[in-house]
């Protein structure tokens, strides 16, 4: 480019200021009666988010000790925040659009297969089941729930009821509160305790 050129003449340059330029004032502590710069953030509270007070160093430690974000709410208020604040407070569906269209053509046609085809472990039927197991007492009993029927001294068709009787009345025998600290007894105790537990998450009572 040429030093006379045209384009010269159009180009402007801001001039350097004379005086030197001013930093930018900082704001006040806002803690009353202090007068030192508040350049630390201190939040204002719940339903206020995105606001902030601003104090010095010693006065926002101060503020700090006394926050709490859930003041003036209730136990369950608090236990209810804290369950949805899992899903980042946002409503949660069940997998799948609707509901009420459980069975469409889709499904059914699903079922129809898997009524046809060999299915020796039961995945098709527990999938067409809507995800549930066979209940317990449909089923060949394992090993250690057959040991825990036996150590309740029940047969493997006790009703709930049945299983949860017979455990009471072991347990206020076996105590060892009951039996002067007797070491047979506190082992029979224990055993009675794993055995109800066992069949009560197999889903015996």
């Amino acid at each position: 480019m040429k030093l006379d050129s045209k384009y010269f003449d159009s180009i402007r340059t801001r001039r350097k200021s004379t005086r030197a330029e001013e930093p930018p004032a900082k704001p006040t502590c806002q803690w009353d009666g202090c007068d030192k710069p508040g350049v630390h953030r201190a939040p204002v509270g719940r339903n206020a988010e995105g606001q902030y007070f601003l104090f010095c160093f010693d006065h926002v430690k101060e503020y700090n000790k006394g926050y709490n974000y859930f003041s003036g709410l209730s136990d369950n208020e608090v236990a209810r925040y804290q369950k949805e604040a899992v899903t980042g407070n946002r409503p949660t569906w069940t997998i799948g659009v609707n509901k009420n269209a459980k069975w469409g053509p889709a499904q059914n046609q699903a079922r129809a297969s898997a009524a046809k085809m060999r299915d020796p472990f039961g995945f098709a039927g527990w999938r067409m089941n809507g995800g549930k197991h066979d209940s317990p007492r449909e089923r060949k009993l394992k090993t250690l729930e057959s040991k825990a029927f036996e150590t309740l001294g029940l047969a493997a068709n006790a009703t709930s009821s049945d299983i949860k009787s017979r455990y009471k009345e072991l347990v206020k025998k076996h105590h060892p509160d009951a039996n002067g600290g007797d070491r047979g007894s506190e082992e029979r105790f224990r055993a009675v305790i794993q055995a109800y537990q066992l069949l009560k998450q197999a889903g015996f009572c």
